[in-house]
């Protein structure tokens, strides 16, 4: 997947013409989402369901996910691939580092709804 870099901040934002999620993607159920352009995170996102607004208690909500966030700073893809061997394999000769420097041990499989929409519920729309 090739996430496209921004060359600039782009046209300036028009509050009025705010849009929901849906009819800015045209129809489209998958975009492309570009997080940190300086270590180019780039998610592919897949719209699967539409719930009535009723169906969930906040705005923006997850419903489902997979594996954890990687942890802020890492470097980009490289960073976090050298990042998962140490931390995943106790016997390698970084590992206590990288979990002194993360905190806690990191499980790259984690994943949980009832941790995200706690964050997302601080998101201002």
């Amino acid at each position: 997947m090739v996430c496209p870099i921004p060359m600039g901040w782009g046209p300036t934002a028009n509050p009025d013409a705010r849009k929901t999620l849906i009819k800015a993607l045209s129809g489209k159920r998958t975009f492309e989402y570009l997080y940190d352009s300086g270590n180019s995170w780039c998610h592919r996102i897949k719209v699967k369901k539409i719930l009535p607004a009723i169906a969930c208690p906040q705005v923006p909500y997850c419903i489902d996910g997979a594996n954890a966030c990687p942890p802020e700073d890492v470097g980009g893809g490289l960073g976090y691939k050298q990042i998962l061997e140490a931390m995943t394999n106790p016997d390698h000769p970084a590992y206590k580092a990288m979990v002194e420097w993360h905190g806690d041990f990191f499980d790259p499989a984690a994943f949980e709804c009832a941790n995200v929409n706690p964050w997302l519920k601080r998101i201002k729309v």
